[in-house]
């Protein structure tokens, strides 16, 4: 049976993908959007567009009536500026507060829906050295795990009044559109790619379509419940991956960038990108989940020789 499903951050890059694969199924989608103009020219196929402002539910709290899902992705970018403090608050804030104000609108309706998907972070684990890093491990103390547990407790907090809670933890998304990736291929076009900080760290990624495909299991899944990790379990160390990204774009990977030099070039959120986190999709596996995607070289290939990045 097609689905009515309410979607916020659906331009994202995530969102985007996400809402053509709904939609190619047959589900109907509403769209929560702080420019309405451009939720209609990206995703021109969503029933409705309501304008988004995460601080005032009064505006747009009607709208989850009747809904049989909602997928939360709005959220303020943690990769694209620099960590001020100013900045830090929008990206607690942004994840914090309008998930709390969507699970008050979501006990406040009079039909509720069944399903609730937010996304959150592999960095809930934080710097974690050589741990096995499945579901249940506690969290890290660093500001990014902070933001994921504080993202995770008020998303919880829906299954009070019966509605189905999934928290994503995703890995690094690869995909042409993504920044992470952009920002990684850059150095090797300039013939100077290699490792980022020590090369010894476990690097947790995920292919765009098998992060999409894991947001349709878990819409569907009645028995993924609680956090669920998004990362591929084809591990590999950050001096793997670098070797690997030359190796598919034939560009040499022997320039390492140390972790002092990135923190001079963009601060904090340094040591975001040199954590070690060995992230292990323990409930996809138990679930039957089969990665379209099982090494990182055939993820790569798909990515960089083909139009992913024109879908």
């Amino acid at each position: 049976m097609n689905k009515k499903i309410l979607i916020t951050g659906a331009t994202g890059l995530i969102g985007s993908h996400l809402c053509k694969a709904l939609a190619d199924r047959g589900d109907e989608l509403t769209i929560f959007t702080r420019d309405v103009k451009k939720g209609k020219d990206k995703i021109p196929f969503a029933k409705n567009y309501v304008e988004w402002n995460y601080k005032n539910p009064n505006l747009w709290s009607e709208h989850l009536n009747g809904k049989d899902a909602v997928i939360h992705f709005a959220s303020a970018s943690i990769g694209d500026r620099r960590w001020t403090k100013n900045y830090k608050k929008e990206i607690l804030d942004s994840r914090e507060i309008s998930t709390r104000n969507l699970v008050r609108a979501i006990e406040e309706a009079k039909q509720k829906p069944k399903t609730f998907l937010c996304a959150s972070g592999a960095n809930y684990y934080g710097d974690s050295g050589e741990e096995d890093l499945t579901e249940d491990k506690n969290n890290g103390k660093d500001f990014l795990s902070r933001v994921c547990v504080a993202w995770e407790i008020e998303a919880s907090k829906v299954e009070r009044f019966g509605v189905r809670r999934v928290s994503i933890r995703q890995g690094v998304v690869l995909s042409t559109q993504a920044s992470a990736l952009k920002k990684m291929l850059m150095p090797y076009k300039l013939f100077i790619g290699g490792p980022i900080g020590t090369g010894k760290q476990w690097f947790p990624w995920i292919h765009i379509d098998d992060l999409v495909r894991i947001y349709l299991l878990a819409l569907d899944n009645q028995s993924l419940t609680g956090p669920v990790n998004a990362s591929s379990p084809s591990q590999v160390r950050m001096k793997e991956f670098a070797y690997i990204l030359g190796k598919v774009i034939h560009r040499p990977s022997i320039f390492p960038v140390p972790k002092f030099v990135l923190k001079i070039a963009i601060g904090e959120s340094a040591d975001f990108i040199t954590a070690s986190l060995k992230v292990i999709p323990k409930k996809l596996l138990d679930a039957g989940y089969d990665f379209k995607f099982k090494d990182l070289e055939s993820a790569l290939k798909e990515l960089l020789t083909s139009k992913e990045s024109s879908r």
